[in-house]
């Protein structure tokens, strides 16, 4: 079992960052790949980014050069701070962990750990 508590969300105005973060606990084979993923009204799951034990990154293609996933050297925190926000980043945002690895985009598939997310609101 994992355990992951994201932190609280907020709201910004469009140009504007945020910081998440991500406590993560339990069975470590099974955080071999940990992910930000966000679900927004209407719309499907979509995988963020993803990073791996090695600190090897994905980002989907609407985030790359904004958003940055980072852990700590434990990977017991995990973190996504997102620069130059857009109102079409509103959603509600998730950690996720899996052993296996974590697909980005809306191709992401079930994974079996995730935290109950946070929300995070962009106005124009």
């Amino acid at each position: 079992q994992v355990q992951l508590m994201e932190s609280e969300g907020g709201s910004v105005q469009a140009g504007g960052s945020l910081r998440l973060s991500c406590s993560i606990s339990g069975y470590i084979p099974s955080r071999k790949y940990l992910a930000w993923y966000r679900v927004a009204p209407g719309k499907e799951r979509e995988g963020v980014a993803t990073i791996d034990t090695e600190g090897n990154t994905k980002y989907t293609d609407s985030v790359k050069g904004r958003f940055t996933i980072s852990q700590d050297n434990a990977r017991d925190t995990l973190y996504l701070q997102m620069n130059n926000l857009k109102p079409e980043d509103t959603a509600m945002y998730h950690c996720a962990s899996d052993s296996m690895p974590i697909e980005v985009g809306f191709k992401m598939g079930w994974v079996p750990y995730r935290g109950q997310g946070t929300q995070v609101t962009v106005t124009p």
